[in-house]
């Protein structure tokens, strides 16, 4: 019985190998976060390291990426993360919407909740492994993205709107 099944997963995870995962390599940057708030260099760098393949259009995949299931688990992790925050389609938010997502930024990287310890679990992406300089980087840039929309913008257009709960039924 053990043979049989041990049999059956050698030839389930063979079979799994040829389901196709689309991988996120668009680099569609029509509407990246650089067309119209300032990155330095100093950000770009750390946003490139630790935050990008996950929430931009362009990941780089590590050589274990084209094995299931971690393919799998790879492409809804990436997926997800840019359901959260895409920094290649950012200014196409409305302008609330953008000041919201830094103050995302800042409470993530602040709680260190980003970047996620999945990502740099066995030593894998140590760029990812954000000291606290860097971290009050990224902090500070938000914090200063957030200050240039303040004194762009009407205080009410950058304040989200209240969801309506759904109708009674």
């Amino acid at each position: 019985m053990i043979k049989k099944i041990t049999i059956g997963l050698i030839v389930l995870l063979v079979a799994i190998q040829f389901i196709p995962v689309e991988k996120n390599e668009s680099n569609d940057n029509e509407f990246d976060i650089s067309k119209s708030y300032d990155v330095p260099d100093k950000v770009a760098i750390i946003l490139k390291g630790a935050c990008n393949d996950c929430h931009t259009n362009l990941t780089r995949y590590p050589w274990y990426s084209n094995i299931q299931p971690v393919k799998f688990f790879l492409a809804d992790h990436v997926n997800d993360g840019k359901r959260h925050l895409n920094f290649s389609s950012f200014t196409n938010l409305p302008i609330a919407v953008q000041n919201h997502k830094f103050e995302e930024v800042i409470e993530m990287v602040e709680e260190k909740e980003m970047p996620l310890k999945s990502y740099t679990y066995f030593g894998l992406h140590p760029e990812a492994n954000l000291s606290d300089e860097e971290r009050q980087v990224l902090i500070d840039w938000a914090k200063d993205q957030m200050a240039m929309l303040a004194a762009s913008y009407p205080a009410d257009s950058l304040v989200m709107k209240r969801r309506s709960p759904p109708p009674a039924q």
